[in-house]
């Protein structure tokens, strides 16, 4: 059989990625549970969460971006053996990324004063700036955990940052549950309550980082180079070269996410707060797969590293395949399942009713998302990031929101019609970066 061919490419992406796969399982879980609070608050307020998040991930999708562009590079020095080039991007990095930190930082604050002009309720607006300001707060200790994070992965390591987002996210569920509710004689915050959970956790991450990498033998040693490394403009601007478009092809996927939760806002309180449940599910699904994209990206950068071109094929459809399985299975369970669930997050039997059939959508959306995310994955492992960059413009900005808004607003569709330009908008994605990616490996397999 064919499959038996990619035996052992499933057993080493799966190695690497399911330390990733249950940090980042664990980390939207986290969120679903916030959304479960907060929904049980009201629908106000759950309504008020979806438009701070909306606003908010945009910043912190474009911070995470540029760490991202870490990792291939710092893969491509860990199979040559160059540590001391690691520890020298190592220290840039941190540079480059905690400085874009303060200027989205400075950027995203200033935001929160024309978000009333957005066309949403007053209600929503009221509760959301200040959750919206508590989060931006936090972008700065995120962004630096993530450089460690990065950094770890380029070097083969998952398991440090998965001990460590578990860690947190318990941080997190303790905490929202006392703030939220005002449990052990502290003040009842609300969504606050929510906010400054998240703050705390995302302040402790890149403490626990400092801490595992003190600790383990293998990344102390690390810390070294990193010392003795020099800042170097030219190392830096070769993480720049690759962050950038990394940043900007996940903001520009984002911005269609988020301009449509925007959209639905425009609508009212329900259809947004139907549209919070249903992304916040497929987001669940979305996060756990980039735990293998995130293996496909180290795999490809260590193979391609070494010109071990057949298995870089052969380690991208592996990852395929498995992405394929996972979100086939999600998808049946959304259909299944799109009635009892939305009751888990909101009893407004009206919220309910839009929610089950915005997850119809989800559910075919998921074999789409799983496909775009591998293959980009793959590209973003080999470099190849700029073409990625112009795909995603195409696919979200040029398809995605005019669809989305057409059908919403025009053909009068609501919700489901803005849901709609998300699979059309996923599906022209996925296509691209497959041709893009085969392309690729013709030529270099072909040299």
């Amino acid at each position: 059989m064919i499959f038996e061919n990619y035996l052992p490419y499933y057993r080493r992406n799966l190695q690497i990625a399911v330390p990733v796969m249950l940090s980042q399982a664990g980390q939207v879980l986290v969120q679903q549970v916030d959304n479960m609070m907060v929904g049980s608050v009201g629908t106000t307020e759950l309504a008020a969460a979806s438009f701070a998040n909306s606003v908010f991930i945009l910043g912190m999708i474009l911070g995470m971006g540029f760490t991202f562009g870490l990792t291939p590079i710092v893969g491509h020095a860990f199979a040559t053996g160059d540590n001391h080039r690691s520890g020298t991007l190592f220290r840039n990095a941190i540079v480059v990324n905690m400085t874009t930190g303060i200027l989205l930082t400075i950027i995203m604050f200033f935001i929160s004063f024309i978000m009333d002009r957005m066309g949403q309720s007053e209600n929503v607006v009221a509760l959301a700036i200040p959750y919206y300001r508590i989060q931006v707060i936090s972008l700065l200790p995120f962004l630096l955990y993530y450089t460690f994070k990065q950094y770890s992965e380029g070097l083969g390591n998952t398991k440090v940052a998965m001990y460590i987002t578990i860690t947190a996210n318990i941080i997190n569920i303790i905490f929202n549950y006392i703030l939220i509710f005002g449990k052990l004689g502290a003040p009842e915050l609300g969504l606050n309550g929510a906010g400054y959970a998240t703050l705390l956790a995302r302040t402790i991450m890149p403490i626990l980082f400092i801490v595992a990498f003190y600790k383990s033998a293998t990344l102390k040693r690390h810390l070294i180079f990193l010392k003795i490394a020099l800042l170097d403009t030219k190392i830096m601007r070769q993480l720049f070269q690759v962050g950038w478009p990394i940043a900007l092809q996940m903001l520009l996927e984002v911005s269609a996410f988020a301009m449509s939760g925007i959209m639905i806002g425009w609508i009212g309180e329900i259809p947004l707060a139907a549209h919070q449940i249903a992304l916040g599910l497929a987001s669940v699904t979305f996060m756990i797969i980039t735990g293998i994209g995130s293996a496909t990206t180290i795999r490809i950068a260590h193979q391609y590293s070494k010109k071990e071109f057949t298995s870089v094929k052969k380690a991208t459809y592996a990852s395929l395949h498995l992405v394929l399985i996972f979100m086939t299975f999600t998808a049946i369970s959304f259909l299944l399942f799109r009635h009892q669930i939305p009751k888990l997050y909101n009893q407004n039997p009206e919220v309910i009713a839009l929610a089950a059939q915005l997850l119809i959508m989800a559910a075919i959306f998921q074999i789409f998302d799983g496909v775009q995310v591998v293959m980009l994955s793959a590209l973003r492992g080999l470099a190849d990031v700029k073409t990625a960059m112009f795909y995603a413009f195409i696919s979200y900005i040029v398809i995605n929101i005019p669809i989305s808004y057409f059908l919403a607003f025009i053909i009068g569709w609501g919700a489901i019609g803005v849901w709609i330009g998300f699979i059309l908008g996923l599906g022209v994605a996925a296509t691209l970066f497959y041709l893009r990616f085969n392309k690729q490996c013709k030529s270099f397999i072909t040299k």
